[in-house]
């Protein structure tokens, strides 16, 4: 079995993959491998509208599920690839199948960050990743009137978030001084945990955790205090480990991540990666080696990877975006905050509708927007073009961005 395109994972990179190879006319066969038993879907509704209820799983679907064999994209299933031979350009399944590929995609994305405490292993302990971890959540919340979430990143704060909604009472542990630490500024965090807080989370920062609690199932948590929380569930969320381990077996440099050049191709001939697992130079960023978890990310390295396997030579330039929902606060995130060295409200927090800007060296390089879509949209112009605004023109909020003026 060889394909002239093989696709490594059926998540939201994979699929835009296959979809943009026939969008662009691609005509040799195409095959998709994925570990889950599902077609692909969308992976950010699980840890908010699929587990409050408000969407059914097959509202998920990226595509009907008979889209894929109309466009003659193979899917192998409940399928791992355990080992890649750069050489004889193949690779070998968990089940003993071997699979040739003339150019391959890898697009695996990554597996939940474990923590390392006794008493992980638990029943009850879970992490949001996959439709198998959000159905497992919600097979056994009617017996649990307590969780501990242990992660102030965006899947630890929407997890925090439905579950409150759904009645159980909520305490968020972060090990950090504040949440969102690694991903915005002081004054972002402040909000968000002021709001969960006046949503009835016990929100601890600062907090260290020493072990999970119970005999055969989840009974409490201890904190490194020695004080103990009870709970019948805990629900971790602390970042992903990149599912790179056979290309880096088979020689791909990188480390957290697998390196990719502007054109998304590995140092593998004929082996690209996108995604979360694609470590990449982004002009975002300074230039620095950066991994973007994010549809945007994985849609746009997509067409990168199809551009380059059909002979383009389009670099990846595209500008991140990013989204969090929790209760009624949308936030939108536009840029990379990385080196800021100034952060500007734009707007009343208090109204729960206001942007935050970071500008490094006076130029804005991103910017956060709750519940504020007009500065989300005008932004995205802004830090293209790495524009320079008076600070005091920036917060005004009476004043539409795209009218400010550049200095």
């Amino acid at each position: 079995m060889k394909y002239d395109v093989l696709i490594v994972g059926a998540g939201q990179g994979g699929a835009s993959a296959a979809i943009q190879l026939r969008q662009q006319g691609f005509t040799g066969s195409v095959g998709m491998i994925g570990r889950e038993s599902e077609p692909p879907y969308e992976r950010p509704p699980l840890s908010k509208e699929y587990l409050l209820g408000e969407k059914t799983f097959e509202r998920l679907y990226i595509r009907p599920p008979e889209f894929w064999p109309g466009k003659e994209v193979e899917l192998h299933l409940n399928a791992e690839v355990v080992a890649v031979d750069a050489k004889a350009q193949t690779v070998n399944l968990g089940d003993g199948r071997t699979v040739g590929y003339g150019a391959m995609i890898w697009a695996t994305g990554g597996d939940p960050r474990r923590i390392s405490i006794a008493g992980a292993d638990l029943a009850g302990v879970h992490a949001v990743r996959t439709r198998e971890d959000a159905d497992a959540i919600l097979g056994e919340l009617d017996g649990v009137e307590r969780v501990v979430v242990i992660g102030g990143g965006y899947i630890g704060l929407e997890a925090a978030a439905v579950l409150r909604k759904l009645g159980r009472e909520v305490t968020l542990l972060e090990v950090l001084p504040r949440v969102l630490a690694r991903v915005a500024g002081p004054k972002l965090s402040a909000f968000y945990e002021a709001e969960h807080r006046a949503h009835g989370v016990d929100l601890r920062t600062g907090t260290g955790i020493e072990s999970i609690l119970g005999e055969g199932k989840v009974s409490g948590v201890k904190l490194a205090d020695g004080s103990e929380i009870a709970c019948q569930m805990v629900i971790v969320g602390i970042g992903i480990v990149p599912a790179v381990g056979p290309l880096l077996a088979a020689g791909a440099a990188g480390g957290n991540g697998v390196d990719v050049d502007e054109l998304c191709h590995t140092s593998l001939p004929g082996v690209y990666a996108i995604g979360d697992c694609a470590a990449h130079a982004n002009r975002f960023a300074e230039g620095a080696i950066v991994r973007l978890e994010s549809v945007q990310n994985a849609n746009d390295q997509a067409a990168t990877a199809v551009k380059a396997i059909m002979g383009g030579s389009d670099p990846y330039r595209a500008t991140p975006w990013f989204w969090s929902n929790q209760y009624d606060l949308k936030l939108q995130t536009v840029g990379l905050s990385t080196g800021y060295d100034a952060e500007i409200i734009r707007g009343d927090t208090a109204s729960r509708s206001f942007s935050v800007i970071y500008l490094r060296e006076g130029r804005i390089i991103a910017v956060d927007a709750v519940n504020a879509i007009k500065d989300y949209v005008q932004a995205r112009k802004l830090i293209e073009e790495r524009a320079v605004i008076a600070p005091a023109d920036l917060a005004d909020a009476s004043r539409p961005l795209k009218e400010l003026d550049r200095l």
